[in-house]
């Protein structure tokens, strides 16, 4: 079973730049494909950015795109997540994930693993 620890979180000013970590337990980590999701209070947890297990293909939600960049590192176990431009939209609680069984994936039901959360705040 995939353990998955996000870190990087905190508080920044609209316009900054933030870098989100996750490290994952498993050595077999380059077996999954990898996916950062986003949960606002009030709202559902929503897809923000995906890799596949070579690094190669990647996906964005379209409110990302241009400003984000996930990238993996498979000898750190690690999958980044660098927000640039930030909005107070961005604010919330990123949630990285891991599956077992999708190429690519945008929709949370492909995943298998989930970390706790990181919590994004974003100031005016």
């Amino acid at each position: 079973q995939v353990q998955l620890v996000e870190s990087g979180g905190g508080l920044v000013q609209a316009g900054g730049s933030l870098r989100l970590s996750c490290a994952a337990s498993e050595r077999t980590f380059s077996h999954y494909a990898m996916g950062w999701f986003r949960q606002a209070p009030g709202k559902e947890r929503e897809f923000v950015a995906a890799i596949s297990r070579t690094g190669v293909g990647v996906d964005y939600a379209d409110s990302v795109k241009g400003r984000f960049t996930i990238s993996r590192d498979v000898a750190k176990n690690t999958v980044s997540l660098i927000m640039n431009s930030l909005k107070l939209e961005d604010a919330a609680l990123y949630y990285c994930a891991a599956s077992s069984w999708a190429a690519l994936a945008t929709n949370q039901h492909s995943y298998d693993y989930w970390g706790q959360g990181t919590q994004v705040t974003v100031s005016s």
